[in-house]
């Protein structure tokens, strides 16, 4: 039986994934996330065989959520299904350590054999993008921009970028990371030397624009 964990920010979405998976012989759902906290918390705790991810999840995008779920001592697939169908997004979430990567507009087959491919170890991409993603990501020496960008910031700092990009002052990101306000100001100040902006504003238009955090789809 093939364990599975659902994360989405949107109830009833997850609720339709879980409706189809149930009919699955050989899977079932043991547990439901509606950020990317909460799922890293769900993954340690139930050790699910395959974790379906949504990319514009709050507090921790799917894709800095898949980075950090292969750095926990779990042997846990992740499958993104998103909206975002850009081939840039794609690779990012493929080189997070993503075993699968589906639209949200794929035929409950899919959904099926994408689980069951990451559950043997393989990896599962929609038809509708599998031809140019896999083009360009088997192109090792063509790096975008985006990538480079990303391998700049540390953990903390794509996370606290993340809460930023959603809206959350210093002081309501500091107490959802469970550190000081003065640290937060502290890695806003780092992101924005680094990413060359010198006010909030253009610190969110850079960040989404290089795909580095993620609004709610």
């Amino acid at each position: 039986m093939i364990r599975i964990v659902i994360a989405d920010d949107h109830q009833l979405v997850r609720q339709s994934i879980v409706s189809l998976i149930e009919k699955a012989e050989d899977m079932e759902v043991v547990g439901e996330a509606a950020d990317g906290q909460e799922t890293l918390g769900l993954v340690q705790r139930k050790r699910p065989d395959v974790a379906m991810l949504d990319i514009a999840m709050p507090l921790l995008n799917g894709i800095e959520t898949t980075r950090r779920i292969q750095t926990l001592s779990v042997d846990t697939r992740v499958v993104i299904l998103s909206m975002h169908s850009e081939e840039d997004v794609v690779r990012q979430a493929l080189r997070c350590g993503a075993s699968g990567y589906l639209l949200k507009n794929s035929v409950v087959e899919e959904l099926l054999i994408a689980v069951r491919s990451a559950n043997r170890g393989e990896i599962y991409l929609s038809p509708s993008i599998a031809q140019t993603v896999l083009s360009g990501f088997l192109q090792t020496e063509s790096t975008n921009e985006s990538s480079t960008v990303l391998e700049q910031l540390s953990s903390r700092e794509r996370e606290i970028l993340q809460l930023i990009v959603e809206g959350h002052t210093n002081q309501a990101a500091a107490e959802v990371l469970s550190i000081s306000a003065k640290t937060v100001e502290k890695h806003r100040a780092i992101l924005m030397k680094k990413l060359e902006v010198h006010n909030l504003p253009d610190l969110i238009l850079v960040a989404l624009k290089h795909r580095l955090a993620f609004l709610d789809e």
